[in-house]
C-alpha cells in the first residue's frame, strides 16, 4: 500500500477515535468541586444530545456530532484546569 494512503487511513483512524470518545468525569472533586461539577454538566449534555440525535435520526446535518465533538474538547480543558490548578498549588 503507497505510503500517502496508509497515511491517510492512519489519520482517519485517529479521527474515529477522537470522535467516538465520550466525555467522562475524572476530576478529583474533593480538590477541584466546581471544575468537577461543570464536567458532570458536559457529561450530561453529551447523554441529552446522544438521545436528540437518536430521536431524529441523525437527521440534524451534522450540528450535533459537532456539538459532541466540542464538548470532548470542553471536557479536555476542564482537565487541563484541574491538572494545572494542583500543580500551582505544590
Amino acid at each position: 500500500m503507497p505510503k500517502t494512503i496508509t497515511t491517510i487511513l492512519s489519520v482517519f483512524m485517529f479521527c474515529l477515535v477522537i470522535v467516538a470518545q465520550d466525555p467522562v468525569v475524572d476530576i478529583d472533586k474533593s480538590k477541584h468541586a466546581n471544575l468537577a461539577e461543570a464536567q458532570q454538566l458536559v457529561v450530561q449534555a453529551n447523554r441529552y444530545i446522544a438521545e436528540a440525535q437518536k430521536d431524529n435520526h441523525n437527521d440534524m446535518k451534522g450540528h450535533a456530532e459537532k456539538a459532541r465533538q466540542l464538548l470532548v474538547e470542553v471536557n479536555r480543558e476542564l482537565k487541563l484546569a484541574a491538572d494545572a490548578a494542583s500543580a500551582a498549588k505544590k
